[in-house]
């Protein structure tokens, strides 16, 4: 029923792009074993995975979900606001195009993945660092004849939107309100992440549950308190890099094999 689309982890990992935390040395070793676990959870997760080879010269390209974006009608090439990560779209592609029509986000729009939030038919978008107004329009344009309507969200304090909320349930988000403001996701029923907890507001949405990451044990049990279903996984290496559990997969419909024949 879904497809989960991975990169192995670069040789370079501890050359990546960072904005809001700081460096420090990373077990690329043990970056590569964490991964391996979080593809197994997606697979506990009904998750077909489909795993593309690391590319050594582009230190960020495990976090594959900054290239794309893929809704069920159609898939979209991101255009990366960082200039380093503009090439990590080429390998992936040909194999979105296998899957979904295709569309690109052209210059001078800027858009990550990460910044691209779908509840239903509503698109929310950070307008942050890395993806700018013009990105954000042209991905209003693409998506309209699809019956998709895109919010722009501002965001501070954080790299991507998903840093700051993700959906965990049809009409849940997960959300650090220091980082965005919850008053224009009116409507929804709002988990706060615990505040000691600053990270803990990205998880990954598969089907009836979210993989989510071991070491914010409160929100997890927030999560729980409020019935969702919690897998974790240990990516402490993975963010040092400033990822997390959505930037390390592309997760789509299988539409070929919708129940999973």
């Amino acid at each position: 029923m879904w497809i989960a689309i991975t990169r192995d982890v670069s040789a370079s990992l501890a050359g990546c792009q960072l904005s809001f935390v700081p460096r420090v040395p990373i077990d690329l070793e043990l970056a590569r074993q964490q991964h391996a676990e979080y593809v197994r959870a997606l697979e506990s997760r009904g998750c077909r995975v489909l795993a593309l080879p690391a590319q050594d010269d582009l230190p960020d390209a495990v976090f594959v979900e900054d290239v794309a974006l893929v809704f069920d009608e159609v898939a979209v090439m991101t255009r990366p606001g960082a200039e380093s990560r503009r090439g990590e779209g080429a390998s992936v592609a040909p194999l979105l195009a296998s899957l979904r029509p295709m569309r690109a986000i052209e210059a001078p729009g800027t858009l990550d993945g990460g910044d691209v939030m779908r509840v239903g038919r509503q698109v929310y978008v950070g307008r942050s660092a890395r993806s700018n107004d013009e990105g954000i329009e042209q991905l209003r344009t693409l998506l309209a004849p699809f019956g998709y309507r895109v919010h722009a969200v501002v965001t501070h304090g954080c790299l991507h939107l998903k840093s700051a909320v993700t959906v965990v349930a049809d009409d849940t988000l997960l959300v650090q309100p220091a980082w965005v403001d919850v008053a224009q996701f009116a409507g929804y029923r709002l988990i706060e992440v615990d505040s000691a907890e600053e990270h803990a507001a990205n998880a990954l949405r598969i089907g009836d549950g979210v993989i989510h990451p071991l070491c914010f044990p409160r929100t997890r049990e927030r999560l729980a308190q409020a019935g969702i279903d919690v897998t974790t996984v240990d990516v402490s290496e993975l963010q040092k890099a400033e990822g997390a559990t959505t930037c390390c997969s592309l997760v789509l419909r299988d539409l070929a094999h919708p129940h999973g024949d």
